[in-house]
Order: C-alpha cells, then sequence, then structure tokens
C-alpha cells in the first residue's frame, strides 16, 4: 500500500465530513472502518434483523464491554453479554448514523460555557470549551445543508442564535397528536416548538424524501432521506477517486515513529489476517468508547500508558446523556371516529420538544441552574416488545385468552407518546474507560472497562423535567402516565474520554482536537468533548468534524505535495 495523506479509523458522524472534505482537497485518505457496507437495498425493515440480531453490531459473545458500578456502596462489575446491553453502536459504513433517529438539536451558547455559566459543581469536572457557539454556528449551518435537516425554526427563550432564518428543509409530515401537545403547551404556558429532525423531507439529488415507513430509529433508511454519513458524505467522497475504503478492518494499534508521532495503523479483517497502512495524519473516530480502548492499547516506550496519554487523561471523564424516559397512553375510545382513525395513521412524526427548561431556577438554592429539553414521539412500532409488554400486570403474569385480548387491545386501542428527557451528564472522577485487567475479545485483545457511576447532582434536574413533561401529559388527557429517571446511561450516546483544551495538563487534544503529544494524531468523534450539553450529541460531532477538517486542510496542505 501507499504512504496515505490521511488514514481515518471510522466512517460515521466524526469521520465522514473529515473523509469528505479532505478528499475533494486532494488528500490521499485510506478509512478503517470495523464493519462491512451495506448498501440502501440492504436496509429492510426487519425488526429481527434490526433489533434483535448481531447484523449492525458485533456478537456480544465474541466482542463485549465490561461495566463496572456501585450499587449500595458495593462495586461491580457485568459484562455486557452477561446482561445483553449492548454499548456498540452501528459497525458499517457510515457508523450509527445509519440507524439514528436523527433528532438535531444545536448546542446552546451556554452549553458551551457550563462552567463559567452556572459555577461549580462540587465532585463533578465540569469545565469551558476552548471554543464558543459562534466558532461553531457556521459548521452547523453546514450540516445543515450537507446532511440534510428538516425543520422551522421558532423562536423562543432559548432559541441560539443563527446566520440562516430556517431549517433548508421544511417540516416532515406529523400525526394531529402533535397538535394535541401544541394545544396543552400552549393552555400551560410551555414554550414547545417543532423538532428539527436529519431527514429530508424533499428529494434531493440521489436521496428520495422521507416515505414515513413507520419504522425509523434502530433501521436503516431504504430512502436515503436520513442524514447518514455514508449516503450525504461518504458517497461523494468516493466518486473523488481519493478514498481507500477498507472494510471489516478492525484497528487495534497506532505505532509511533520514535518522534512522538503515528506512523502506521494496523488492523485485522473478518478472516484473522493482519495488515498494516502507513499515513502523515491519524484521525481517530471509532466512537468514545472504543476510540479511548484503541489509544489505550496503543502504549509503547514513548507512551507507556498509552498513546497521547503520558498525563494519564485518556479515559477519564466519559460522558453519557443524563435524563430518562416516560410515556403516557392514547386511548382511542376517548375520541371521535374521524379523530382516531388520524391518531391512528402509522408513520407520521410528532417532532415536538419542550424548550422551557433549558434553564430553571432551584428553588433550595435560588440559583439559575442548567436544565434541559424534553422530546416527544410515538413508542416504537416494533411488535416483539409491545406484545412482551402485555404479559405481566403488575406482578402478575398473564397468558392465555386474556393475554391475547389485552395485545389485542393494545394494538388497536392505544397509542403510546413517549417522551426523552435530555440533561447533562456531569463528567466527574467515577466516570471513565480503562483496559480491563481480566477480559479480553475472541481476538485476544483486553476489553474496554466503562466505569458508569453517575454524578448525583445530574439526577435533580432529570426529575424537575419529568414533573413537567408529565403535567403536559395530563392536560392532553393521557392515561397510565409515568416516567423513570435514574442513573444509568443511554449506550447509544457517548461522548467524553479524550477531552480538548488549551491546557496539556488537563486535556489530551487542543482546540483543533489534534493530541497535544501527537502532532499528527487527532480524535473527532464525540470523545473530544469536555461537556455534552442538554441535547443529543449527533449534530455537535458532525460539526465539529467538518470545523477540524477545515483546519487539517488549511494547515497540512503541504502534505500533498509531498
Amino acid at each position: 500500500m501507499p504512504v496515505f495523506d490521511a488514514v481515518v479509523i471510522g466512517s460515521g458522524a466524526g469521520a465522514g465530513p473529515v473523509i469528505y472534505e479532505l478528499a475533494r482537497a486532494g488528500f490521499r485518505v485510506a478509512v478503517l472502518e470495523k464493519g462491512p457496507w451495506f448498501r440502501t437495498a440492504d436496509f429492510r425493515k426487519d425488526e429481527l434483523v434490526a433489533t434483535r440480531r448481531d447484523v449492525y453490531f458485533p456478537n456480544l459473545e465474541k466482542e463485549f464491554h465490561v461495566l463496572s458500578f456501585t450499587r449500595n456502596g458495593r462495586k461491580k462489575s457485568v459484562t455486557t453479554y452477561e446482561w445483553n446491553w449492548s454499548f456498540w453502536n452501528g459497525n458499517m459504513a457510515g457508523g450509527a448514523t445509519n440507524i439514528m433517529s436523527g433528532y438535531f438539536q444545536r448546542m446552546k451558547p451556554q452549553d458551551f460555557k457550563l462552567l463559567s455559566t452556572y459555577g461549580e459543581i462540587p465532585g463533578a469536572n465540569i469545565t469551558d470549551w476552548p471554543v464558543d457557539y459562534a466558532e461553531m454556528e457556521p459548521y452547523y449551518t453546514k450540516v445543515e445543508k450537507l446532511i440534510g435537516v428538516s425543520g422551522r425554526v421558532v423562536a423562543h427563550r432559548f432559541q441560539e442564535p443563527r446566520s440562516t432564518p430556517d431549517f433548508p428543509f421544511p417540516p416532515l409530515r406529523e400525526n394531529i397528536v402533535a397538535s394535541f401537545i401544541d394545544r396543552a403547551a400552549k393552555e400551560l404556558g410551555y414554550e414547545v416548538i417543532p423538532t428539527p429532525r436529519a431527514i429530508l423531507s424533499q428529494d434531493r439529488d440521489e436521496r428520495k424524501a422521507c416515505y414515513y415507513s413507520n419504522y425509523c430509529g434502530s433501521y436503516g433508511c431504504a430512502s436515503d432521506a436520513k442524514g447518514s454519513a455514508r449516503v450525504a458524505l461518504l458517497r461523494d467522497a468516493l466518486k473523488t477517486g481519493n478514498v481507500t475504503f477498507i472494510t471489516n478492518a478492525h484497528v487495534y494499534r497506532l505505532e509511533t515513529d520514535g518522534h512522538f508521532r503515528v506512523k502506521k495503523a494496523r488492523f485485522i479483517t473478518a478472516d484473522g489476517k493482519k495488515y498494516a497502512v502507513e499515513g502523515k495524519i491519524f484521525v481517530v473516530a471509532a466512537q468514545a468508547v472504543e476510540s479511548v480502548r484503541l489509544l489505550l492499547l496503543s502504549k509503547n516506550k514513548e507512551f507507556p500508558e498509552g498513546l497521547a496519554n503520558n498525563n494519564g487523561l485518556v479515559g477519564k471523564n466519559i460522558l453519557f446523556s443524563a435524563g430518562g424516559i416516560g410515556e403516557g397512553e392514547i386511548r382511542l375510545d376517548d375520541y371521535d371516529e374521524k379523530t382516531a382513525a388520524a391518531i391512528r395513521q402509522p408513520g407520521l412524526f410528532i417532532n415536538r420538544t419542550l424548550q422551557s427548561f433549558y434553564e430553571w431556577e432551584d428553588p433550595e438554592t435560588g440559583k439559575k441552574q442548567k436544565g434541559g429539553i424534553v422530546d416527544f414521539l410515538f413508542e416504537h412500532a416494533n411488535p416483539v416488545p409491545r406484545a412482551i409488554k402485555q404479559k405481566r400486570d403488575g406482578d402478575r403474569l398473564v397468558y392465555g385468552r386474556e393475554l391475547k385480548q389485552r395485545i389485542y387491545r393494545y394494538f388497536t386501542g392505544v397509542r403510546t407518546l413517549k417522551f426523552e428527557i435530555f440533561t447533562d451528564w456531569l463528567p466527574h472522577d467515577g466516570g471513565f474507560v480503562s483496559l480491563d485487567k481480566r477480559h479480553k475479545d475472541f481476538r485476544g485483545f483486553p476489553v474496554a472497562n466503562i466505569h458508569i457511576d453517575a454524578h448525583p447532582a445530574q439526577i435533580r434536574p432529570g426529575r424537575f423535567l419529568a414533573r413537567h413533561a408529565e403535567q403536559l401529559l395530563r392536560q392532553m388527557g393521557l392515561h397510565h402516565i409515568r416516567s423513570n429517571v435514574n442513573d444509568w446511561p443511554p449506550s447509544n450516546l457517548q461522548a467524553g474520554g479524550i477531552r480538548f483544551g488549551n491546557d496539556p495538563r488537563t486535556s489530551v487534544l487542543n482546540k483543533w482536537c489534534q493530541a497535544h503529544e501527537v502532532e499528527n494524531l487527532f480524535v473527532t468523534d464525540g470523545s473530544f468533548m469536555p461537556t455534552g450539553g442538554s441535547v443529543p450529541y449527533t449534530w455537535t460531532i458532525y460539526a465539529n468534524s467538518f470545523r477540524v477538517a477545515d483546519y487539517i486542510k488549511r494547515e497540512f496542505a503541504y502534505l500533498k505535495r509531498q
């Protein structure tokens, strides 16, 4: 193989913009992707394939993680195989962006200055970002256009500043229940806005608009409407002729040249053969947990504790998304036949976000505190878990004719409206990723041990938001309203662990996501984030990757001439 100008590990939201921009600028790029390249035609709406089998994710019996946590004062460790709880989020070209729901909210200006805006939280390692919202804003706008974001900008108290008046694509079609939310919110004085989605509402080039299949999150898109890195960026990057894309390539080590620069990426293919690829720049974007694991596996004489880890911070301050979930039942017999038919209509979105409480005043302290958002959505259409839910009535097991009747009533007479709460996961010393000392994957490499203890202060904002979300559902007249806010992390929203900052003593990367100790190493997945805001991470990861790509094009253009 030739020596590539850039070697990129991963191909999702953190990698796609770098691959796209460098290839179009004339860099010769090698991409090492752990999974296969699924075509659009491969993404059928098959529940067993998408959510109940190891098709998009590694088999947990072969490739698992260890989870360590404290309960009742005792430290415990389990494997994700034992608990059937996967922390893999899409091993394929385009990564998890193929199967995301595409809820795209920008971080707000105060999210970039969490420490200076709200002050210290005892025991939490919060800090300000080395960049601010104004520096990121043009890249949020770029993502809207290139990835494709549909929505409608509505002025509200916490609206982020924008350089454009509206989204490039109009809102997706909505179920009548969205109007019920709007009415209840107005009655309560809440600010509820349309939720922007990285899903095309209109055809664009080779991509077709959403066809409202009723199976979106966890499923690949059969029309290419969803803004995955695969369809929005990688396909065009390949057309340049500057990209060598290697699938089923598990990178297990980065080697340095003895002068604090990465020289090679070593990888192993599905058939067990080992190879190496050389490059001038290396960009790691394997998602937070696995990016940390790769750097820790890449220890050598220059870096005895792991690549770029001489300050001991690689793996520290891991982030997930704090908050919780809730739901209420819409019983169709509460409505006239025409309205019930409109509620029942499948495929149409809710696309509503409660934005009233991004900040709130803590009644105990009287101080302004960071809150978050609440997204509203229908229960996933997947019939298997919906049917399984009916087998219990409290602690009583239901079976036979009664079970059949419960399933029939639920599928024909009820729609469940859910809500998801997003608040800040607080980085702290108890949340980090290390290499496990006992367990190895089927290839013989130590697995990541994810220490998932949560900071206790992050529970209160979630419960505060849950109370208001439940109140909104009650105002709508829903039944069986409930919520759950706890300290378990959602495995699909990972960030932190390789945080960026201006001070090499307190961060691994500089403001350009370039390792302080390794000039030609960049990390562009969500692991660069020191704090995560109270929104899903994907839009910010995309935007930051475009920002870093501009820096690489500007500062390393000379590499193309060598």
